[in-house]
């Protein structure tokens, strides 16, 4: 007799407008003090600049400016690079134990596939790819992402352009590490939305829950459903 398999269950955490900082804090929390399996979405937070746990602000940002507008900047616990987020970002993580989900190998590169293959079949965007370690459509970046992976559980979090304003772009740096298929060119060139592809973020939430429903036990749950033991915090807000 055939044992029917019993798929994995992700508790979902649906969130709107959220701050980027808030959902940091609790994405550490969950990774560290849990051992849940998680999807938290975000329609967006109030505009900040987060940075990987090893950026420096006076390498990546216009201090200047960023001081003249009193942008906050916030050092994530993952690595990866600076992005600015608004209300116009969109952003999926994942939290997994290494144990419910075998079939991802738990490295960078498979974990990046894995996402790459996932937002690919729910999204349904003609040209939309992963290359290197970026999201584009024909050859333009539409979402970035990073990653933290430790003995037994891994996190991967994306943030996704549904829009962006062009003044934002001007707190940023070119880095002096970026992908080959950029070129070096400038952020407005070389950025593209989702909103030119597809006719809301609400139908991009609901195509990659339809997705995932074929691969997972969807749980819906709320922040307070949710606890976590202590830990030790890294994520903070950065003086500068």
């Amino acid at each position: 007799m055939r044992r029917s398999i019993i798929p994995t269950k992700l508790h979902l955490l649906d969130l709107d407008y959220t701050p980027i900082f808030e959902q940091l804090q609790v994405e550490e929390a969950l990774l560290h003090g849990s051992n849940l399996n998680v999807c938290i979405i975000n329609r967006g937070s109030p505009r900040a600049i987060v940075m990987g746990i090893s950026g420096r602000p006076e390498e990546l940002l216009n201090l200047e400016k960023v001081k003249q507008d009193k942008v906050p900047i916030i050092q994530r616990f993952s690595g990866g690079g600076t992005v600015i987020v608004d209300e116009d970002t969109l952003f999926f993580t994942f939290i997994f134990s290494k144990d419910d989900v075998l079939h991802i190998h738990a490295f960078p590169e498979p974990i990046l596939r894995w996402s790459g293959n996932l937002y690919t079949k729910s999204f349904q965007i003609p040209g939309f790819y992963l290359i290197e370690n970026d999201y584009a459509i024909n050859l333009k970046k539409c979402g970035g992402n990073a990653q933290y992976i430790k003995k037994d559980r891994w996190l991967h979090h994306t943030s996704f352009l549904w829009d962006y304003q062009e003044k934002n772009m001007e707190y940023l740096l070119l880095p002096a590490k970026r992908p080959i298929y950029r070129e070096s060119r400038r952020h407005t060139d070389f950025l593209c939305t989702l909103k030119s592809f597809a006719p809301s973020k609400e139908s991009l939430i609901q195509k990659l829950r339809a997705e995932l429903a074929h691969h997972f036990e969807l749980v819906d749950v709320k922040l307070e459903d949710l606890s976590w033991q202590e830990h030790r915090q890294c994520v903070r807000f950065v003086d500068c």
